[in-house]
């Protein structure tokens, strides 16, 4: 049986033992920079913020054990994202992924069933807060309160975006041309 992520890390903070942190990076890591290139829209950027994430933990971070690891990672990294939106829009203008570069991205490689294609090309129509409620509860099985602790909002309004943010992806399902019934 694993070891939990928890007991890794304060292992880590303990011993400073490098094969400790590389276990979290292999359990997290791309599910962190799938969840961050959906706040920021941008893999090289995802990219980065994930390792800025993993570097505030090595530098002993705060976590104090009243969430799962996982969730106080994925709340780093969300902090740090919206940070950088922050300064992208004070000193830059935002530009927009092209068609291209999202057939290039290399979550399509990670998300290569075509059903989960598709899913993902729907979710990218959603506003933000559906698009991360989505994300953190269904592709990496959150529970309520570890989506609404990452979030920043109570339980009663991650059910209620979550309830909006299905209907809204059954919506550009339909518009996709697909039957919602195989995604339920």
């Amino acid at each position: 049986m694993a070891e939990t992520d928890e007991l890794v890390y304060k292992r880590y903070l303990k011993e400073h033992n490098e094969a400790d942190l590389l276990i979290l990076l292999e359990r997290h890591k791309e599910s962190l920079v799938l969840f961050l290139y959906s706040i920021v829209h941008n893999m090289d950027d995802a990219e980065e913020l994930m390792l800025d994430s993993y570097a505030e933990i090595v530098a002993g971070g705060s976590f104090s054990g009243r969430s799962s690891f996982k969730t106080w990672l994925f709340s780093i990294g969300k902090h740090k994202a919206l940070m950088l939106l922050r300064k992208r829009v004070s000193w830059f203008s935002v530009e927009e992924d092209t068609e291209d570069e999202l057939t290039a991205a290399p979550e399509m490689e990670i998300l290569n069933k075509e059903r989960n294609q598709q899913l993902f090309q729907a979710m990218r129509g959603l506003n933000e807060e559906y698009r991360q409620v989505l994300t953190l509860l269904y592709f990496e099985e959150m529970s309520m309160e570890e989506t609404a602790r990452v979030m920043g909002k109570s339980r009663k309004q991650i059910y209620n975006l979550s309830d909006r943010g299905k209907k809204a992806l059954r919506g550009e399902l339909e518009r996709m041309g697909f039957a919602y019934a195989q995604y339920e």
